[in-house]
C-alpha cells in the first residue's frame, strides 16, 4: 500500500508505476483505492463511474479498469454534502455525518466485497491511500488508509512531497500520530518531486532514518515533462497551464469543475495554449471558450453570473467558437429546469441563452456509459462528417433541442436523452455535447484546433502525428522508468514475496 504525508503527495503516480513496473515482470497486476474523494471520473466498460486516477493506474498494468478498483467514490456536490457511488452506481446524496455515522458499515461492507474479488483475480494489488494516514480526528472512521492496510494486511510505503517544504517534519509528524500498530506497517519512505542537489538532502535522510526508524528506499526528481491526468481541482492551482501561444484557448474553473481531464489533450496541440479563467478573472484575449463539466450545474451556473461571466460569454459567441461539455453544454442552452429541487436548492435557472436547448433534471438514474456517436457534420465539424467518436456519459439531465441542430447521431449511449438517438447541440460558432473524453478522439480536436489556427493566420497541421496519446504512453513509462532508477526496491518486492 502506498499512503501519503498529505494529499497531493505523489501516491497515485507511485501506484502507477509500480502497477506497470510489474505487469512489465509478468505479473497480474491491479490497482486499488477503497474510497477516492474526486470530481474526475470515468465510465468502465461496466457502465460503472470511478476514479480518474484508478483508470491511469489500470492502464499503467496494462488491464481494463473496473469498479471494483474503486468501490467507494465520493463526489462533492454542495457544501458538506456528496454523491456517493458504491460499486460504480450513485445511491444518494449525502452530508459527511451521515456518510460516517449511518452508511459506514454498508461502505465497508462495499470495500471488503471488492477487495476479496480483486485477490481472487490478480497477483498484486497495488493499494493508494488518501490524504494523510495522520489525520487523529478522523481515525476511527477510517476507510482509506491504515484500516485498509489492516484489513488487506498490507505493508505500507509512505510518500512525502518535498516540494512545498518541511518534508522531514512531515515525515515524523506522521510517525508520531500513528498508533504503535499501524507504524509498524511502513516499511519504507519514498521522497517525491525533488528539485536540487542531493548531495545536500542527504544528511537530513539519514537524521529522519534514525528519527523514525525506517529507511528512506529513495528520492524522486521532479519530472516536468510527464504529461499525465490530474485527480482532483486542487491540482489546478499548481498546474502551469501555457499562455500567450499563438492560439490561446480559455477554460471557465468553475468551482465545481469535474472532469477537467476532458480539456488535457488540447493543452498539447502545438500552437495551442491553455488560459484558466478562475471566477474574478477577466475573459481576455482568447481565440476559443471552453465551459467543462461541473458536479452542479445549477450552483454554477448562478456563480457564472454573479461574476458577470453570462452576458460577456453571450457576446463572445458571436466571434470565437464557445465549446461546453456536459454540464457546461446545459449552460449554454436557454434553461435549466429543476422543479423537484433535485440539482440544488435553488430551482429551475436561465441558462447563457446561446443554444435553443432546456435541459431538465428529473427524478431518474443517473446516466453512467460509455458512448460511441457519429459525428453528423454540421458547422466547422462538416470536413469529417461520418466519422465515429467514443466517449463517456456521466449526467442527470435530459436536454429537448429547439431550432439548433445536433451534433452527433448516437451509435451507443444516451445523449441527449434516452429515445432522442441524438447527441449535443449547434449554432454557428457555439456547440456542446454530453461526451466526456469528446477531445480525445484526435480528428475531432484537430478539426477544432486546426479551425482555430486558420482564424490566427496559421498554417492547418492536419491529421498528423496524435501527440497527446503518445505523450500519455511516454509518460507511462518513463515514470516507471524514474521509480526504478531513483527508489530501492528490494523492500517494496520483500512485501510482495512475503
Amino acid at each position: 500500500m502506498v499512503q501519503g504525508t498529505s494529499s497531493n503527495a505523489g501516491k497515485s503516480v507511485v501506484v502507477a508505476a509500480l502497477c506497470r513496473i510489474f505487469s512489465k515482470r509478468g505479473y497480474k497486476v491491479a490497482p486499488f483505492k477503497s474510497q477516492n474523494m474526486s470530481l474526475n471520473s470515468y465510465t468502465t466498460k461496466e457502465n460503472a463511474e470511478i476514479a480518474i486516477a484508478q483508470v491511469l493506474q489500470a492502464e499503467a498494468a496494462g488491464v481494463d479498469p473496473s469498479y471494483h478498483m474503486n468501490p467507494i467514490l465520493l463526489k462533492p456536490k454542495e457544501d458538506f454534502i456528496s454523491q456517493v457511488i458504491v460499486h460504480g452506481k450513485a445511491v444518494n446524496d449525502m452530508n459527511f455525518y451521515d456518510y460516517q455515522n449511518s452508511f459506514r458499515e454498508k461502505a465497508l461492507k462495499a470495500i471488503k466485497t471488492s477487495l476479496d474479488t480483486l485477490k481472487s483475480e490478480y497477483d498484486i494489488i497495488v493499494i493508494e491511500g488518501a490524504g494523510s494516514p495522520a489525520e487523529i480526528n478522523m481515525q476511527d472512521k477510517d476507510l482509506a488508509n491504515m484500516k485498509i492496510a489492516e484489513l488487506a494486511d498490507a505493508d505500507v510505503i509512505l510518500v512525502a512531497d518535498i516540494d512545498r517544504g518541511g518534508v522531514f517534519a512531515s515525515i515524523a509528524g506522521t510517525f508520531s500520530l500513528l498508533e504503535e500498530k499501524y507504524r509498524k506497517r511502513i516499511k519504507g519512505i519514498i521522497i517525491n518531486k525533488f528539485r536540487g542537489n542531493l548531495d545536500i538532502l542527504i544528511p537530513g535522510i539519514r537524521q529522519i532514518e534514525e528519527i523514525v526508524g525506517v529507511p528512506v528506499l529513495g528520492v524522486m526528481p521532479y519530472d516536468q515533462s510527464l504529461k499525465l491526468p490530474e485527480e482532483d481541482s486542487a491540482s489546478l492551482s499548481e498546474r502551469k497551464y501555457s499562455k500567450n501561444e499563438k492560439v490561446n484557448i480559455g477554460v471557465m474553473r468553475l468551482p465545481r469543475i469535474s472532469n477537467f481531464t476532458d480539456i488535457d489533450p488540447l493543452e498539447y496541440e502545438g500552437d495551442v495554449g491553455i488560459k484558466l479563467i478562475e471566477m474574478g478573472d477577466e475573459i481576455g484575449n482568447i481565440d476559443a471558450l471552453i465551459i467543462p463539466g461541473t458536479r452542479n450545474t445549477i450552483n454554477d451556473m448562478i456563480a457564472l453570473n454573479e461574476a458577470g461571466f453570462t452576458d460577456e460569454i453571450a457576446h463572445l459567441s458571436k466571434e470565437i467558437p464557445i465549446f461546453g461539455i456536459c454540464g457546461g453544454y446545459q449552460m449554454l442552452g436557454e434553461k435549466i429546469i429543476d422543479e423537484t429541487f433535485k440539482e440544488s436548492t435553488y430551482g429551475s435557472v436561465k441558462g447563457i441563452g446561446i443554444l435553443d436547448a432546456k435541459t431538465k433534471f428529473e427524478r431518474i438514474d443517473k446516466i453512467v456509459t460509455q458512448s460511441k456517436a457519429e459525428i453528423i457534420g454540421n458547422g466547422m465539424f462538416k470536413c469529417i462528417k461520418g466519422d465515429l467518436v467514443k466517449g463517456y456519459e456521466l449526467h442527470e439531465g435530459l436536454t429537448i433541442l429547439g431550432e439548433s441542430k445536433p451534433m452527433f447521431r448516437m451509435i451507443k449511449g444516451c445523449g441527449n436523452y434516452p429515445s432522442s438517438n441524438y447527441d449535443g447541440a449547434i449554432n454557428g460558432l457555439v456547440s456542446g455535447s454530453y461526451l466526456h473524453g469528446i477531445f480525445h478522439n484526435f480528428k475531432f480536436r484537430r478539426v477544432f484546433t486546426d479551425y482555430l489556427r486558420v482564424q490566427n493566420d496559421l498554417e492547418a497541421l492536419g491529421f498528423s502525428e496524435d501527440n497527446f496519446e503518445t505523450l500519455k504512453k511516454f509518460s507511462i513509462g518513463r515514470l516507471a522508468e524514474i521509480v526504478e532508477d531513483n527508489v530501492d526496491m528490494t523492500i517494496i518486492e520483500k512485501s510482495i514475496e512475503k
